[in-house]
């Protein structure tokens, strides 16, 4: 029998090397290389015989225009949330990467996700970190129906696939990746190797029985999944389950999806039942607002396909240090050091001798450029100690010369903010309206620069 053979694995970005060496030359990151056992040809093929896997078809070169584009085939989970961030509904055959930090509710979301497909689709439930009693247990508690429900406590690849072949599930749940392992390598579960295998053999099996597959993984210290990166290659689908400590609240979010938007949010609630669904998100991270306040604005920000109204709050105070303090939660810090520059250029408030915090409500991470215009606009009502007027909402890009540029999908911004009875709304004068300033109760009051929309809020 042909000898193992060991390569060595950068766990950030996949590169395999013969020997071991302290940084990746690929990625450039440092002692991120571990041992992993390459299998030999035959003695993979004699284990995947043994589960059930046959020889694929010939490949062939053919020409793409005569190739018939092949429509996914989705299933309504029906908790709507979720079926957002999926990309609207669950693809047969995909196989989707859960992760998140430990009790922040990924385990309860994946039972409840299997109640709600019943017998639609019939799901297994493989848990490598609980017993069946605690998985009853936690069904009882959240009040779902058992009765379609089906669930296996196996950690080994082997016999999670064996009974997949008999079972036949439509939906396969993995919890957690991290505690599979496979019989044709000799290192510990979790590690980079097993990790890496044991992944690779259910995306086979998903793709070649059309089972879609929900894999659980951990979180490391820095936020991303434990175990290779290489790992959120492989799957169809990266979901992150973010959530603040102490909050009932909890955020669902798309990073990779190959069959539908990224960036899309799903917004839940913890309760004695599990996790109920947000479906006006806005409301929710609107609650604590007080109106008018000095250092408050409210801004259009736009997740996936949802437009979702947050506040943005500034504290500008006098630094007694040498060189300011500029702190960001929620935005690009480097971008904030660049606003406010151009505030200072273009809008006549100088704070280089002022230390300037900003915080985005409620944990959401704000990454597009409509945020520009309304960060400035609290800056400035905390330096100057004047509240903007009360129900005001503001979004637009600004550019170094102080010119205010628009954003996309103004319209649907704009009939949130109406919405959620805003009644005056600065905008980039590209996404106004062209025919009328008004939308509704709402008045709509376009810029070209930021001293207009300085000049707006006096």
């Amino acid at each position: 029998m042909a000898k193992s053979k060991t390569a060595y694995v950068c766990s950030d970005c996949g590169a395999e090397y013969p020997k071991w060496q302290g940084q990746c030359e690929a990625c450039g990151a440092w002692n991120t290389l571990s041992a992993f056992v390459v299998q030999p040809t035959k003695e993979a093929a004699h284990a995947s015989a043994r589960v059930g896997y046959s020889g694929a078809e010939a490949a062939r070169v053919q020409p793409l225009a005569g190739v018939a584009g092949e429509v996914e085939q989705r299933h309504l989970v029906r908790i709507g949330e979720l079926d957002r961030v999926l990309g609207g509904g669950l693809v047969e055959g995909s196989v989707v990467l859960v992760g998140g930090d430990p009790g922040i509710g990924k385990s309860t979301l994946l039972l409840q996700t299997l109640a709600a497909l019943g017998e639609r689709l019939p799901g297994l439930y493989v848990s490598g970190e609980e017993s069946l009693s605690q998985i009853a247990a936690r069904g009882h508690r959240l009040g779902l129906e058992l009765a379609p429900l089906r669930a296996l406590a196996e950690t080994c690849i082997e016999r999670i696939l064996e009974h997949a072949q008999s079972e036949k599930p439509r939906v396969l749940v993995i919890d957690s990746i991290q505690t599979i392992w496979t019989e044709t390598l000799p290192a510990a579960p979790g590690s980079v190797s097993q990790v890496r295998e044991s992944a690779a053999r259910l995306v086979r099996f998903a793709k070649q029985s059309g089972t879609s597959v929900f894999l659980v993984g951990h979180v490391t210290k820095e936020g991303g999944i434990a175990g290779p990166r290489v790992l959120e290659h492989m799957v169809d689908a990266v979901l992150y389950f973010e959530g603040e400590v102490g909050s009932r609240f909890r955020v669902l979010r798309a990073f990779k999806n190959r069959f539908g938007a990224v960036n899309e949010l799903g917004v839940f609630a913890m309760g004695d039942k599990g996790l109920r669904e947000v479906p006006n998100p806005s409301s929710i991270f609107l609650t604590g607002h007080q109106g008018a306040t000095p250092g408050s604005a409210v801004m259009v920000t736009r997740e996936g396909t949802r437009p979702l109204l947050v506040e943005v709050q500034a504290l500008v105070d006098q630094s007694s240090l040498g060189n300011p303090r500029r702190v960001a939660l929620g935005l690009e810090q480097n971008r904030l050091a660049m606003l406010l520059a151009v505030l200072h250029r273009h809008g006549g408030a100088a704070v280089f001798d002022q230390d300037v915090f900003v915080n985005v409500v409620g944990g959401i991470r704000v990454q597009e450029t409509a945020a520009d215009l309304p960060v400035l606009l609290a800056v400035l009502s905390s330096f100057r100690d004047r509240a903007l007027p009360d129900k005001t909402v503001a979004f637009g890009e600004v550019g170094l010369s102080g010119e205010v540029r628009p954003v996309p999908n103004g319209e649907e911004r704009l009939k949130e903010a109406a919405h959620h009875g805003f009644r005056r709304a600065i905008v980039p004068k590209a996404n106004a309206p062209k025919k009328s300033t008004r939308r509704g109760d709402l008045e709509v009051v376009g810029v070209e620069r930021l001293r207009d929309a300085i000049d707006a809020t006096q």
